[in-house]
């Protein structure tokens, strides 16, 4: 896949309409996370420094083609304009004169792209709107990137484009890890259920060297193999399709790798009493809420087999101690294997980003992805809209 970059455009003078992500934590009007801001900020910084003006197009929340005042942008204005040392002008209902009039260096907040219904259905109308307030397309919205909307597909193919800073960081990063990886390659794949990853693991079977599969979609992997679960939280009903799934591992030279200890509660709450037992030993009247030390030492041992690592999920019920105990020494085998250069490690997903900080591992990775639905569908072999409009022909 190829695509521009904003070093193989020419911005000075230009208008550059830039669709970021600043779907934001607010509380009583003011941020409360300002990550998906700051990320943003090397974008803004270059087009400026380029001689463009970034005219920003976000959405905020889900007001299903409505105004609904508490869904603006406004009060994003002031967190945007400290992070990028600049005023920044907002407008609520942009024309292509009003844009055109302002100073070549300003910085433009047009506000929420979703309060029309056009936007969500990709109708060319917008997207041909939109593309009359620019002279140059940036995509610096890879969390939006699985959504063809007239904001992040629609206006692309009708202007010059290219990919932002964050973008660029993010399918360099998800290519090196899944499109042309250093090998052997490991996967963990973690999180309650196998139902909401099966085109996740169809796709990483034919693709990773390693699978390691953690959290609840353990258990109908195991029970699957007619091993007992006890209470345990497991998907019967999909014990066919997991064996098909080992299968298919099987035949595309894939290993598996199921907990081979397992650390077992009689009830799930933080310090509940716990023990450690064989993966084939779960008690009738216990549920499995962990992996346990021999799973981890495995773990460790693949890694540093390992030249790339992609992680999406828990091993564990990482929420409540101490059941974040397989998760934080995996996340942290990884971190320092990462940081020592002899591993590259991608992680994304919701869970995973919070698992990795509070295992203290996030700074350590290679690259760590704030999208969740846009990341998943990636890693499911899926053609992202947004990133199919940015591509070089």
């Amino acid at each position: 896949m190829a695509w521009k970059t904003l070093d193989d455009m020419d911005l000075n003078g230009k208008r550059v309409l830039t669709r970021v992500d600043i779907n934001v934590p607010m509380e009583d009007g003011k941020v409360t996370d300002a990550t998906r801001i700051e990320r943003i900020v090397p974008t803004i910084k270059d087009i400026l420094a380029k001689g463009g003006s970034p005219i920003l197009l976000a959405h905020f929340g889900r007001p299903k083609g409505k105004h609904v005042p508490e869904m603006s942008l406004a009060p994003l204005v002031p967190a945007l304009s400290e992070a990028f040392g600049t005023e920044v002008t907002f407008i609520e209902r942009p024309s292509h004169d009003e844009i055109f009039a302002l100073p070549s260096d300003a910085v433009v907040l047009i506000e929420n792209t979703r309060f029309s219904a056009m936007e969500e259905a990709n109708d060319p109308q917008m997207a041909g709107f939109l593309s009359t307030l620019g002279d140059v397309y940036c995509n610096d919205a890879f969390s939006a990137a699985h959504r063809a909307h007239a904001s992040t597909e629609g206006v692309a193919r009708l202007m010059p484009n290219c990919a932002g800073r964050l973008m660029q960081a993010e399918l360099s990063a998800l290519e090196s890890a899944l499109s042309k990886p250093e090998r052997p390659v490991v996967a963990v794949v973690g999180g309650a259920k196998v139902s909401t990853k099966l085109d996740l693991l169809g796709n990483l079977v034919a693709k990773v060297d390693y699978l390691v599969i953690g959290g609840g979609m353990a258990n109908t992997f195991l029970a699957a193999q007619g091993i007992s679960v006890g209470k345990s939280l497991c998907e019967h009903d999909l014990a066919d399709t997991a064996r098909d799934i080992m299968e298919k591992a099987k035949a595309a030279g894939c290993e598996i790798v199921l907990p081979a200890d397992l650390v077992v509660a009689r009830e799930f709450k933080a310090g509940a009493a716990n023990e450690v037992v064989a993966m084939d030993a779960c008690p009738e009247d216990a549920m499995i809420l962990d992996a346990g030390p021999a799973s981890v030492a495995r773990i460790a041992e693949i890694f540093e087999s390992a030249k790339t690592l992609i992680w999406n999920g828990p091993l564990g019920a990482f929420e409540i101690e101490p059941f974040n105990a397989a998760t934080d020494a995996a996340a942290a085998k990884a971190a320092e294997l990462s940081k020592a250069g002899k591993l590259i490690s991608v992680a994304g997903g919701g869970d995973t980003v919070a698992a990795l900080n509070g295992a203290g591992a996030a700074d350590s990775f290679t690259y760590i992805s704030t999208a969740g639905g846009a990341f998943l569908e990636w890693m499911e072999g899926k053609t992202l809209p947004g990133v199919a409009a940015l591509e070089d022909d």
